[in-house]
């Protein structure tokens, strides 16, 4: 009995005794996602596109307005899907420039320069042609997985600033996609702005 009385009190003194702590989870490391700045490159001109009033500007590196447009974007409003024929939001980059030293209303096909100008004429036998003109300043994205990458990739979209014929209703959405601009306003603009300025394309603005 003595024996049993031992061995119940030893079993009791073993319940009572707080478990050992658990050992820490090994320490993983996180991916380090950097949230976008409101700029991303703060202290540089850069481009401000606003949807709702049709405007495109060019803001210096001081933040003070140097120049401003009439812009015509997507008839179909805003967004980033591939095959949408919307605006993309959101900041990009231009990446490429096409048509340096070109006259104004030359015909750009593929992003190739060809040797015919656009006419209102012309347009009045092809009224659906979607005329990309004079300048192109090709836009990529900046924001993985909002305008970069995937079915939402602006530059795989080829979404551009362009020249547009006078046929255009300026200051009311009539694109499929780009940002269409006068003749003389895209010379301008291209050859004021480097490869690499950034682009704010704001719904709101």
């Amino acid at each position: 009995m003595r024996r049993l009385l031992l061995l119940v009190c030893a079993l009791l003194a073993a319940c009572a005794k707080p478990p050992k702590p658990a050992a820490p989870a090994p320490d993983v490391p996180h991916a380090q996602v950097e949230p976008l700045p409101a700029r991303p490159s703060p202290g540089q001109p850069w481009i401000r596109v606003g949807v709702k009033s049709q405007r495109l500007t060019l803001v210096g590196a001081d933040g003070q307005d140097r120049a401003s447009y009439t812009v015509s974007t997507a008839s179909r409003g805003v967004g980033e899907q591939n095959g949408s024929l919307q605006t993309p939001r959101g900041w990009h980059r231009v990446c490429d420039k096409i048509g340096d030293g070109i006259a104004p209303d030359t015909i750009i096909y593929r992003r190739e320069v060809t040797p015919w100008r656009y006419t209102p004429a012309l347009h009045a036998e092809y009224p659906d042609k979607d005329w990309i003109l004079t300048r192109i300043l090709w836009l990529c994205g900046l924001e993985p997985g909002r305008n970069a990458g995937g079915e939402v990739d602006s530059y795989e979209r080829a979404i551009y600033i362009h020249g547009a014929g006078s046929h255009v209703r300026w200051g009311t959405p009539t694109s499929r996609g780009c940002v269409r601009m006068k003749s003389a306003d895209v010379i301008e603009l291209f050859d004021t702005v480097p490869l690499g300025t950034e682009v704010l394309i704001d719904e709101n603005a």
